[in-house]
């Protein structure tokens, strides 16, 4: 874990996450911004893995989670995704198209467990990180990279999610920060630092959330979870409900940040699977 933390591959990650983190401060998902054609094919490669859910419907089995029907939505995805991802990426550049790839087949759950957790979810942000470093995402893409293709990507694993009944990945129940995402907390409260009057109190009152979950990504998840989850709030997602009781937007960022790093980005079960090439590579940060 210590060779994984001095990396090049875990410095360019972070990195990454928090001038994403940067880019969406103070600003709405309904926020005019700038969609690049890039940006256009990432969305168009998301709505067709979104079809193959609709093409391939759960299978009647005794076990109530884990539908084995998933595997055949993935056994399409490991065929079909070097020539999803050639879609995005330019012919000049196609030579990484294969280590590209590998990213997204991993970013969707596992198939012989048929779970999800926030392991597959860094290696979505892994995907789009590589897009930027070999120059087909830039960086006035910095916020319709999270509006945009991340959210188009949450709708998909929650339909995924949803669809199949996958289990949480690694899952720490009630004592995690939800079971399957943890990025969107970070860049959606990121997005309601300064709000004139939402603070962090009002995402446990159903009718804020019910309001506002359309213009941040915070709130989104949190009526996804109460969708998915029955009983009082506090009991379900406990260290959410204690993250209500925090006075500002910005100590709430500040401290999912360095929660992330802790329970996940430094946590072996969820690492475990990260793969490292040319792009992300393991080898120490250079200091030149």
């Amino acid at each position: 874990m210590g060779k994984w933390k001095r990396s090049q591959a875990y410095a360019d990650y972070i990195g990454f996450i928090l001038t994403l983190n940067e880019g969406v401060k103070g600003k709405k998902l309904t926020f005019e911004y700038k969609v690049s054609e890039a940006i256009e094919k990432l969305v168009a490669l998301l709505n067709t893995l979104d079809r193959w859910i609709d093409e391939t419907p759960p299978v009647d089995q005794p076990s109530r989670f884990g539908n084995k029907a998933f595997r055949t939505w993935y056994a399409r995805l490991d065929q079909e995704a070097e020539n999803l991802v050639a879609t995005v990426v330019p012919t000049h550049l196609a030579a990484a198209v294969p280590e590209v790839a590998v990213y997204l087949k991993e970013s969707v759950g596992n198939s012989t467990r048929i779970d999800y957790g926030t392991g597959h979810e860094a290696a979505f942000a892994a995907f789009l990180c590589c897009l930027c470093k070999i120059g087909v995402l830039r960086v006035d893409d910095q916020i319709a990279i999270v509006f945009k293709v991340f959210n188009r990507y949450l709708e998909v694993m929650r339909k995924l999610q949803k669809t199949y009944r996958m289990e949480p990945a690694g899952s720490q129940g009630v004592w995690g920060l939800d079971d399957f995402q943890f990025l969107p907390f970070i860049w959606g409260s990121s997005q309601l630092i300064d709000h004139p009057y939402l603070e962090p109190r009002h995402f446990v009152d159903e009718k804020a959330v019910n309001e506002n979950h359309k213009d941040y990504m915070f709130l989104e998840c949190i009526l996804f979870i109460t969708e998915m989850k029955t009983g009082p709030f506090a009991e379900h997602s406990n260290q959410l409900w204690n993250i209500s009781a925090v006075p500002t937007w910005s100590k709430v960022n500040q401290g999912l940040i360095r929660m992330y790093k802790a329970e996940c980005l430094e946590k072996f079960p969820v690492i475990q699977h990260f793969k490292f090439g040319s792009l992300l590579p393991i080898h120490p940060v250079s200091l030149c």
